[in-house]
């Protein structure tokens, strides 16, 4: 039977009996039977959690039930609980002993969608976005995070005889909108409170259930939102002579800024330009005066983002130059960064989680979505994030081998985890990671 150092985790369930806290030798599988165990024995109210919150979801910077759920959740477990970090953000810590601080981060916001699960605990809430009536949906899987959060929080309390330091676990709003890292860290997220050591996240995706991904270095990528407004003359549709017709440059740039990916970028470095968005016009036989696009622009290196930016005014410039129009009005405003794992702190805990999910637990390819969880990155804190499946692993082989249907994704409406077996492995693989990171700081003083 494997085993490996972690700090101690000395329990009649274990059966466990060592001189040394800080270098105890432990049967990783008999850990995460124990923490099963418990997510079992807990897992009732980590449903109804992730029920309550997945029908009542919350737009950025608007997630004031939520935080309050969550807030309450922390106390009960034995937190110090600090509201109302940026905006609404939470901080929540336990303070065990002389050790290190570890993060834990969650996120707090939904999507500006509509549900089309039919699951009986989904979401029909509304709400104002924009100036407009939305529905609002958890299809990111926000929910299943915050549930997973909650239950490594108590499990890791429910430890505290095994590991001394301080746990710091976020609730950041305004994920989705790349603003609430930014938001808490201007809040003195790292002033008013500890700076942490080390951090972890983790997000859920389309992969079976009981598997997680991982990978050392690049792990998501670097978003930019593209606004580009073209101005025309508008007029008749009936005499396109005596107008200049943005919808038709619009069409053309559309088409046209694809070269810039495939001609102007490498073919063997990730980038992407994908338009979300064309307004313009009110009826079918009126040419508008101009029409606006708004699209995103996805890339893991510095380098390829300053060639597909440059590429993308360039062509903008061009498609009205052609039309002999004026200049479109063009705005790129950076959004995420990529997250950059930690070489270490992914040593680390795949030490643990190797043993714990065996082949259940492997690399991946970096994720080509966005994740601000770089802020905190960047504001020093080496972390680990990684990534944990939500379907029925059957139900994975066969979309993957063509035999059965493509399954729906995150920020598909139709995006339905499993929950149980999908709280269960976040909980685990969370629990585990931190632990396995408060044991070699033990181990290295």
């Amino acid at each position: 039977m494997t085993r490996i150092l972690l700090p101690l985790l000395a329990s009649a369930a274990l059966c466990t009996t060592v001189a040394s806290q800080a270098s105890a030798e432990l049967d990783v599988a008999g850990l995460k039977s124990t923490i099963e165990a418990s997510v079992e024995r807990d897992y009732p109210s980590l449903d109804a959690l992730y029920k309550d919150i997945h029908a009542h979801p919350e737009l950025a910077f608007q997630e004031v039930k939520t935080a309050a759920k969550l807030a309450a959740e922390m106390r009960a477990i034995g937190f110090d609980v600090t509201e109302n970090v940026g905006k609404t953000g939470l901080v929540a810590l336990y303070r065990n002993g002389d050790g290190p601080t570890i993060m834990v981060r969650t996120e707090l916001d939904a999507l500006p969608m509509e549900e089309k699960t039919g699951l009986p605990y989904a979401s029909h809430d509304k709400t104002i976005w924009g100036g407009r009536e939305t529905f609002v949906a958890h299809s990111c899987g926000h929910d299943i995070h915050m549930a997973s959060w909650t239950g490594a929080a108590k499990t890791l309390v429910a430890l505290k005889d095994r590991w001394h330091g301080t746990l710091m676990f976020i609730a950041q709003p305004a994920e989705e909108i790349v603003s609430g890292a930014k938001a808490m860290i201007a809040d003195g997220l790292f002033t008013r409170f500890p700076k942490p050591d080390f951090g972890f996240a983790l997000h859920d995706g389309p992969g079976a259930f009981g598997s997680i991904s991982y990978r050392v270095g690049i792990g998501s990528s670097n978003s930019d939102s593209l606004f580009v407004k073209f101005h025309g003359r508008g007029g008749h549709g009936a005499t396109p002579q005596a107008t200049i017709d943005p919808v038709m440059m619009a069409a053309r740039f559309v088409v046209d800024v694809q070269s810039v990916i495939s001609r102007e970028k490498d073919p063997t470095e990730f980038g992407v330009v994908s338009i979300g968005a064309v307004h313009g016009g009110t009826a079918e036989n009126i040419i508008p005066d101009d029409v606006t696009l708004l699209g995103t622009i996805r890339t893991f290196k510095p380098e390829v983002r300053a060639k597909m930016l440059a590429g993308i005014e360039r062509t903008a410039k061009a498609v009205a130059a052609m039309s002999d129009a004026p200049a479109p009005d063009i705005k790129i405003t950076e959004g995420a960064k990529a997250v950059i794992n930690d070489a270490g702190v992914v040593a680390t805990a795949e030490k643990v989680l190797k043993v714990a999910f065996g082949d259940k637990f492997r690399t991946s390819p970096p994720g080509t979505p966005s994740e601000d969880y770089s802020e905190f990155v960047n504001a020093g804190v080496p972390s680990m994030f990684f990534n944990i499946g939500v379907y029925e692993p059957e139900r994975v082989a066969s979309a993957r081998d063509g035999t059965g249907p493509v399954l729906p994704s995150n920020h598909s409406p139709l995006f339905a985890p499993v929950p149980k077996p999908t709280i269960e492995t976040g909980v685990t693989a969370m629990t585990l990671a931190v632990l396995s990171a408060f044991d070699e700081h033990a181990r290295g003083k």
